[in-house]
């Protein structure tokens, strides 16, 4: 249930339910979901990064050994003498220095040449079709929504939505969601000493039966969950320097209800501005993508170091993105909608320090239509995530009739 803004007229017990709302400032390209978990869910807290626009995949996991990459790119392409982390075949984008600790520690990791099975070069149609991960059936909720529904991970805080009135739909389904712009800015729209809608709410549903009780109820218990958060400063541990962006702010509260141990199973994070058709530029400071990657790469960084090695042993973040870009430069300096693209897998139980891909080449007689070849189904290195780090069995609820990848991404978790 939607909760919206409420209004300045005595409400009904109908009413008051559906005019609550747990509300805060929603930031510009970015939205954050958190679910939190039942109290039995003993697997990682799963942190999925959607890179919103169509990430290039190219531009940050270099594929240096592939001569098609520099044909297509006179003007873009990353030269090889400044890549970082380079073993031959890959190699990162030297604004993704940040994150070299991690990928030299084995906590970092990619994988190539992903992407969905019915591509589109629609942002809408393939964002839809990556957070419901079922095509061809007629599922119309989230794969995140079923991935707590199956590890059991529900409840009255089973979802919450951070930065946006409206959950994105990798949480669509059936278990409770809410809204927050962040931890601190977590209160229920209207309340006051002389407005006390929270007692109402309490009041009018205690006696109600839990399908009508369920949503206000929730929102009341989350807020006292969060209660102590809000009214204690946050200080960053292990010298952590989050960046002063929306991502830096959003990973920065991820963390502190990690630490909190208030059983935080997911959090979605959303993070735009990653459709460059024009000024992607090459890899020095002020081009669009260097910059970019150097925001994202500092977050994470201080996503990690703020959690530290025990706190990042149970935590795996992976990114998503709706499709990759196409593989030759256009005239203005970008790229276009394409297909094949890369993920990072970030966390104490992923093998990293490597790129795994079952790469398809560069050459002109193996792209799809001018793309990288998707060789690889995203639902698939989720899925091994899942299997390995969230203590799921089958995928077949989550992911129908996909099998997990065997790269050996993650190890199992004990």
């Amino acid at each position: 249930m939607s909760f919206v803004e409420c209004c300045e007229k005595p409400l009904s017990r109908r009413g008051l339910l559906g005019a609550a709302a747990l509300t805060g400032l929603a930031g510009a390209g970015l939205s954050t979901q958190m679910a939190f978990a039942a109290p039995g869910y003993t697997g990682d807290t799963l942190v999925v990064l959607s890179l919103r626009g169509g990430f290039d995949g190219l531009s940050a996991i270099v594929p240096i050994g592939d001569a098609g990459y520099y044909r297509a790119r006179p003007g873009i392409a990353v030269p090889k003498s400044q890549v970082i982390a380079g073993d031959g075949t890959f190699g990162l984008h030297p604004a993704m220095a940040p994150l070299l600790p991690l990928w030299q520690g084995g906590k970092l990791a990619a994988v190539h040449a992903v992407g969905q099975p019915d591509p589109t070069r629609s942002h809408f149609a393939a964002m839809e079709a990556m957070e419901n991960a079922a095509p061809g059936t007629s599922i119309r909720s989230g794969w995140l929504d079923r991935m707590l529904g199956v590890s059991g991970a529900s409840g009255p805080l089973a979802g919450v939505s951070v930065g946006s009135a409206r959950p994105a739909r990798l949480l669509t389904g059936p278990a409770a969601d809410l809204s927050m712009a962040s931890v601190n800015a977590l209160t229920l729209a209207g309340d006051s000493a002389k407005r006390p809608i929270a007692a109402a709410l309490r009041s009018m549903y205690a006696d109600a039966p839990a399908a009508q009780a369920g949503p206000a109820l929730a929102a009341d218990q989350a807020l006292a969950a969060t209660a102590g958060l809000r009214g204690t400063a946050y200080a960053p541990a292990n010298g952590a320097a989050y960046p002063d962006t929306e991502l830096g702010a959003a990973l920065r509260d991820v963390a502190r209800l990690i630490k909190a141990g208030i059983g935080l199973a997911t959090a979605a994070v959303d993070c735009g501005d990653w459709d460059m058709h024009d000024g992607l530029g090459t890899p020095v400071k002020g081009q669009r993508m260097y910059d970019n990657l150097t925001d994202l790469s500092l977050a994470l960084a201080a996503f990690a170091a703020d959690l530290g090695p025990d706190g990042l042993a149970s935590v795996t973040v992976l990114t998503i993105s709706e499709f990759g870009r196409r593989v030759a430069e256009n005239g203005s300096r970008g790229t276009d909608h394409g297909h094949g693209n890369a993920m990072l897998l970030l966390g104490g139980g992923v093998r990293g320090g490597r790129t795994y891909a079952k790469w398809p080449g560069l050459a002109p007689g193996a792209l799809i239509a001018g793309d990288l070849a998707a060789t690889t189904d995203y639902r698939s290195v989720i899925g091994e995530v899942l299997q390995k780090r969230c203590g799921l069995g089958s995928l077949s609820e989550v992911f129908p009739g996909v099998a997990p990848s065997s790269f050996g991404l993650a190890a199992a978790r004990t």
